[in-house]
């Protein structure tokens, strides 16, 4: 590292303060990476984490002074961006439990800045305020950094360190499930970044075959004829909610457990494919009628993969046989490219918290309400798909939702957050008659199949279900797919209308089969592509990704490719 002769100050002011001018200069160089060492000691919890911060730190610092050779400066922007970085993630963690990963970088879009910025006005302020300290700032230390250092070293510094990163992160890969610990936010971020590098190059955003034998037939206009009349079918998202009882030891109130069963009296279990969190996974199985598991470690981010390229699943089938298709979303619209996705897989009528007038989290009985309310707009000859996207029932549990509401519960005498969440459910449930009742007084004659489904266990059920397990021992089950972990419910009832019996309506079945279970019990001709996810599931007996270990799956996304319902990924 040299000195570089300064363009600023004369001579003789140089000269009368060297040794103060000198010391500060030698801070501005020394500063960011003192700062650093306080962030890592504060935030990488662990030898291995450690690791990967200062390989990251390395690689930082290293490209800014390859671009910059200042030193001073390069430290500066290094430090800023880690810690924007661990503010994004926090951000992330507290509004979806889990840390900032790379993917979050390569998928980044509109839709992401604008939930953003919508849910934090505030937002757009703090970064226009940040910019204005943070560039005279740089500009200052620009100015002030006495040393150079020369470009092909520094290069060769990152490239060595960026290296000594992919074969630390190949030879001991960091655990998926610790996505989901609050810690580690550089470390992780890194890490995951070598491994969706590499996933992506390899795979792409989702897995398929090369080949495969076969295609499918694009579906005829007129193919749509069904055997008798055509139900106004209502599709339900229960969030969070499953039948707490396959846990030990909870008590539960006199009564429960009916919510869970169909008309015909049967209890039928719904395996998700997330666990605590992500209701997006279960939207786009219910929609699309495929699996976020093929997405692999880009799974997270499935509806803003999806969005624009998956044109397949269940409201675009309804369509082609006549049906007006309508969603009710209880957040905004751009939050996980919602609208974006659903809109591709054939919702006409998008409606979220802002269309709706919803104010914070709303109670079951608000969007009940605002679903009687449009379908009393609908034309009685159209027949009508609704999805309707409840969340009163989710996270958190610590605090009482709606004290006026039920004000008669009294708590079975379990945790208090067990207690919570079974007073939201018991709310849920009577919403949903209330719903029931409103459905026959307001359109008397008219038939409804209405579907419903837990999208996810609540977070706290890992510990509920295997209490004597730690959080490394919860998270390998929950890698691993346990199907206790991922077993919510379905119901399937009807108003003024019959279910139509078939072999697809299983006791058990995956997330991705749910459309194809809807069609067959409102008797809707199945198109091509249906058609053959049906003898999957006979096949495999309502498994769908676990199936051959993920072989049918990829078989079908490439059909589904091939025949251009697929493309992009």
């Amino acid at each position: 590292m040299a000195t570089a002769p300064n363009p600023g100050p004369s001579p003789a002011v140089a000269t009368a303060g060297i040794a103060s001018v000198g010391i500060w200069r030698w801070l501005a160089v020394a500063a960011p990476h003192l700062a650093a060492l306080a962030v890592m000691l504060q935030t990488e919890t662990d030898f291995s984490a450690r690791a990967g911060f200062l390989l990251s730190w390395g690689i930082l610092n290293l490209f800014w002074i390859a671009l910059l050779r200042r030193p001073a400066l390069s430290g500066a922007l290094s430090l800023t961006l880690v810690v924007v970085l661990i503010l994004l993630s926090r951000l992330k963690h507290d509004i979806a439990q889990m840390t900032a990963n790379f993917v979050d970088l390569m998928v980044i879009d509109r839709d992401t800045l604008a939930f953003l910025f919508t849910i934090f006005p505030q937002l757009r302020w703090s970064v226009i305020g940040a910019a204005l300290v943070l560039v005279p700032l740089m500009y200052a230390l620009w100015w002030l950094d006495p040393f150079r250092i020369r470009r092909l070293p520094a290069a060769a510094g990152a490239l060595a360190c960026l290296a000594a990163l992919v074969g630390y992160s190949f030879t001991w890969p960091d655990e998926a499930w610790r996505g989901y610990y609050d810690d580690g936010y550089l470390s992780k971020f890194s890490r995951s970044g070598v491994n969706a590098v590499s996933d992506f190059i390899n795979y792409g955003f989702m897995e398929s075959d090369a080949v495969a034998a076969g295609h499918l037939k694009a579906p005829l206009l007129d193919s749509c004829q069904p055997a008798g009349r055509r139900p106004n079918i209502v599709m339900i998202h229960d969030e969070s909610s499953f039948d707490i009882r396959q846990a030990d030891g909870v008590k539960v109130p006199a009564g429960y457990g009916s919510h869970f069963k169909s008309s015909d009296g049967i209890a039928r279990k719904f395996l998700a494919e997330s666990n605590g969190g992500p209701s997006w996974f279960t939207e786009y199985n219910v929609l699309a009628g495929l699996s976020s598991r093929s997405f692999g470690r880009f799974a997270y981010f499935v509806t803003r993969i999806a969005s624009g390229r998956v044109e397949r699943g269940l409201p675009l089938a309804l369509r082609r046989c006549g049906y007006d298709t309508i969603s009710l979303y209880p957040a905004y619209g751009a939050f996980m490219s919602a609208r974006s996705f659903q809109t591709t897989t054939g919702i006409q009528h998008f409606y979220d918290a802002h269309d709706l007038g919803a104010q914070d989290v709303e109670p079951d009985s608000f969007f009940y309400d605002k679903a009687l309310g449009l379908m009393s707009q609908e034309t009685p000859a159209t027949p009508l798909f609704m999805f309707v996207y409840l969340g009163a029932n989710h996270f958190p549990w610590e605090t009482k939702f709606r004290p006026d509401l039920m004000p008669s519960w009294r708590p079975p005498g379990n945790a208090p957050v067990v207690d919570e969440y079974l007073r939201r459910q018991a709310i849920s449930a009577g919403d949903y008659a209330a719903f029931i009742a409103g459905l026959k007084k307001k359109f008397p004659g008219q038939p409804f199949l209405i579907v419903r489904y837990g999208d996810h266990q609540p977070e706290f059920s890992p510990h509920l279900l295997d209490p004597g397990l730690d959080e490394a021992g919860i998270g390998k089950k929950l890698e691993s797919y346990d199907p206790r972990y991922f077993a919510t419910y379905y119901a399937i009832d009807a108003v003024n209308f019959e279910p139509v019996k078939s072999p697809a309506v299983m006791n058990t079945i995956d997330g991705a089969y749910l459309p194809l279970v809807i069609q067959e019990a409102a008797g809707i001709p199945l198109d091509p592509s249906f058609e053959e996810q049906k003898a999957i599931m006979l096949r495999c007996d309502g498994l769908f990704y676990a199936c051959k270990d993920g072989a049918e799956a990829r078989r079908f996304n490439r059909l589904l490719i091939d025949a251009g319902q697929i493309h992009g990924l």
